[in-house]
């Protein structure tokens, strides 16, 4: 029998880079969450996907707004990766000592990640608790050449790389 927490011990094994998804609320205001369920699609067209639960408070806000981000996170950013994590007020206040910035297709721009995708919601479908949205990118920022975040096994650390992953 494949249990939850068998489920998660098997997939926490995986590593996996840790991004950002943020956009704009109806009232201006940054949201976002911090996932690890995100990968590349196609190349024509450029496409990516990103796997919201559909009891973040923030998947709403993806689905209807028909734009976001996904910051792909530093390794020092741990910051950002945790304030997003919250949920709620909690959330809110956690993510108002972020520097973030407008982005060309006009989404949040976390400072400092190491690549910013800015994308349309290209389309969206079921998949059990999380939804699978598909971002067609705009623009791209390389912010940054620090090495990227990975997460695996339940912990936050740099690429552990000898070198450079560029």
């Amino acid at each position: 029998m494949i249990t939850e927490e068998l489920y998660k011990q098997a997939l926490g094994s995986f590593p996996a880079g840790v991004t950002v998804v943020s956009a704009y609320d109806d009232e201006g205001q940054v949201t976002g969450l911090t996932a690890s369920a995100f990968s590349a699609l196609s190349m024509e067209p450029a496409l990516v996907l990103v796997c919201p639960n559909y009891t973040s408070d923030t998947y709403p806000v993806l689905s209807k707004g028909q734009r976001f981000a996904i910051n792909i996170l530093a390794a020092d950013q741990q910051g950002p990766a945790f304030a997003f994590a919250k949920k709620g007020a909690a959330k809110a206040e956690a993510i108002s000592g972020i520097e973030i910035t407008r982005g060309e297709f006009d989404t949040p721009v976390i400072k400092g990640a190491v690549a910013v995708l800015e994308c349309s919601l290209w389309n969206e479908y079921e998949g059990g608790d999380h939804a699978i949205l598909i971002g067609k990118i705009e623009h791209i920022h390389l912010e940054s050449d620090s090495n990227p975040m990975v997460y695996c096994r339940g912990q936050l650390s740099a690429w552990a790389a000898e070198e450079s992953c560029q």
